[in-house]
Formats: structure tokens, C-alpha cells, sequence
């Protein structure tokens, strides 16, 4: 379970959620952040919860399949390969998100349900691409949970999955209230380097997903 856990931790360096949230505290009246960003992060993780617990509960139907993959050295390795390959690409990019989150934030000037159903989208696309993501429901899936075990095992993996990114919608609002505050201060610097948080963001999962792979193998 541990093993699971650690691998929604790095799920949650989610970049692109996170620079969405920090623009949407930089281009909100403090009035309408309030109520835009809850429903986004709302539909950020129902999106998560809904592919989360889709893939398990197929995953779940071959539970020795997956123990087997588990307990083989192909998933170290392979998760190995997909951490060089994580590093290569970062390492390539310009860690620039910019572009994407500018489309994004046109349907994010009001609440509505597009508001959610945009959280949404964006849970289900970035699980969906997240090797971490999978690889935390193959471990679930391989401890043959009860059903009643298995939903509350989704539930928590997706709110770990989006932990980062709800710190981050409480620490924008933060500092739209005390801007002049350490953190305040602390977190109006670190948004106006999100070319470098990216790149660390990018080699931290890729690091992580060497290790724990070659702890598998």
C-alpha cells in the first residue's frame, strides 16, 4: 500500500493544474477565485477518482496477473526506462505551460458547470498520461481488496493524487489575502519562475521513478 501511495505522491506533481490555479489568483477578483477555483479543483478530482477507479476495478478482475507483474523484474525495469525517458524529456522541453493554460482559462472566468467539467477533462488527461498514476493502481489492484476496501483505496489515491495541487489553490488565496507575507512572498517568486519549477518538477518523478524501479528490480 505504501508502494501505492508514494506513487500518487508523484502523481500529484501535477504542473500544469497547478499553473492554472496560480493564473486563475492572478487574473480573479478575490470574489470570483473563491468560486471558480473549488469547482475546478472539484472536477480536477473527480476526474482522477473516475479513471482511478475505472482502471482498478478492471485491474482488480486480474489480481494475480498483476502480483505477478509486481513481483517481476520487467515492472522495475520498465518503470526504470519510463524515469530515463521522463528526464530526457524534461531535460528537452522548455517547461513552458503557458500556452496550453491560456486556452484553458477562457472557460474559467465565471463558475459554471464548465468550470467543473474543465477540472474534469484535465484529471482524466493527465492521469491518463501518468505513468505513476498507473503504476499506483497496479500495486491496488494487485492487494485483492474488498470492494468496500477498494473504493476507499480510490478515494484516498485520488486526493493524495491531487494534494499538490489543492495546496496550491490554498496557498494562492493566501496570498491574495497577506501578499506581503513570508509565504506570500515566498510563493510570488516561485510563480514567476515556472520554467524552473517545471524542470525540477520533471526530473523529481523521473528520479523517483528509477528508484523505486530499481528497488522492484
Amino acid at each position: 500500500m505504501l508502494y501505492s501511495v508514494s506513487y500518487a505522491f508523484m502523481d500529484s506533481i501535477n504542473v500544469l493544474s497547478i499553473a492554472v490555479i496560480v493564473a486563475l489568483g492572478v487574473l480573479l477578483p478575490a470574489g470570483m477565485y473563491k468560486k471558480v477555483t473549488p469547482l475546478l479543483v472539484a472536477g480536477n478530482w473527480s476526474g482522477v477518482f473516475a479513471l482511478a477507479l475505472l482502471v482498478t476495478v478492471v485491474l482488480s478482475g486480474f489480481g494475480e496477473l498483476m502480483q505477478k507483474i509486481l513481483d517481476s523484474a520487467a515492472f522495475g525495469l520498465t518503470l526504470m526506462a519510463v524515469g530515463v525517458i521522463t528526464l530526457l524529456g524534461t531535460w528537452i522541453s522548455k517547461g513552458k505551460p503557458s500556452a496550453v493554460v491560456g486556452r484553458l482559462l477562457g472557460g474559467l472566468q465565471r463558475p459554471s458547470p464548465m468550470t467543473f467539467w474543465t477540472g474534469f477533462g484535465l484529471g482524466v488527461v493527465q492521469s491518463a498520461t501518468s505513468a505513476p498514476f498507473f503504476a499506483g493502481l497496479i500495486v491496488l489492484a494487485a492487494l485483492h481488496p474488498a470492494p468496500a476496501t477498494l473504493g476507499a483505496g480510490v478515494v484516498l489515491y485520488a486526493s493524495i493524487a491531487l494534494s499538490l495541487p489543492i495546496i496550491a489553490a490554498l496557498l494562492v488565496g493566501w496570498v491574495r489575502i497577506a501578499p506581503n507575507s513570508p509565504i506570500g512572498r515566498l510563493f510570488t517568486k516561485a510563480s514567476h519562475n515556472t520554467e524552473l519549477l517545471s524542470k525540477v518538477a520533471g526530473y523529481s518523478v523521473g528520479v523517483l521513478l528509477i528508484v523505486l524501479g530499481a528497488l522492484g528490480v
